[in-house]
C-alpha cells in the first residue's frame, strides 16, 4: 500500500475538490465526503479495498466523537487504511457505509447503540445490545452508570 502521504496525494487528484487531511496516522475526511473517498477507495483498482474490518467511535467531550473506519484490501493483499471522520458529540450523525461494505451494518448498528452516532440511510438501525427502553448511550464518557446497590422505596 501505498504511504499515508502518498495515499493523501492519489485520492485528492482523483477527487480534486474533496478536502484530506492527515491525523495521527489516519486520513481525515468530512461527513459530506464520506461516501465519496469510501467509494473511491474501495473501486479504484490501485486501492481495491474491498474489506471493512472495523468502525468504531471515540468520544472526546465535550465538544466530539469520532468514527473511524479500517480498511483492507483482501484482492491485493494490503492494508490497513484508517479513516476518521469528525462529528458534533450533540447531534452526531454520518452516512452509512453498509450499501458499499455490507459488513458494516452491524458495526454501525452498535456504534448507534453504544455512543448515538446516527448513519443516514442505514437499513435498520435500531439498538443491537441494549433492549429498546434503554435511556442513553452507555460507552459515552458523560454516562452516568445506574447505582446497582441502591434501593429503591415504593410509596404504597
Amino acid at each position: 500500500m501505498l504511504p499515508l502521504e502518498e495515499l493523501k496525494s492519489v485520492i485528492q487528484e482523483l477527487l480534486p475538490g474533496v478536502p484530506l487531511d492527515l491525523e495521527a496516522g489516519s486520513l481525515l475526511v468530512s461527513s459530506k465526503d464520506l461516501i465519496t473517498v469510501c467509494r473511491c477507495l474501495k473501486n479504484t483498482e490501485r486501492f481495491s479495498l474491498d474489506y471493512l474490518a472495523n468502525l468504531t467511535v471515540v468520544d472526546y467531550p465535550p465538544e466530539r466523537m469520532e468514527v473511524i473506519y479500517h480498511f483492507y484490501s483482501m484482492l491485493k493483499k494490503h492494508g490497513p487504511v484508517a479513516l476518521k471522520v469528525k462529528v458534533e458529540r450533540e447531534k452526531p450523525s454520518v452516512p452509512s457505509v453498509t450499501p458499499l461494505w455490507r459488513g458494516a451494518e452491524f458495526q454501525e448498528r452498535e456504534a448507534y447503540d453504544l455512543f448515538g452516532v446516527v448513519f443516514e440511510g442505514h437499513p435498520d438501525l435500531r439498538r443491537i445490545l441494549m433492549w429498546e427502553g434503554f435511556k442513553g448511550h452507555p460507552m459515552r464518557k458523560d454516562y452516568i452508570v445506574e447505582d446497582q446497590d441502591a434501593v429503591e422505596t415504593l410509596s404504597p
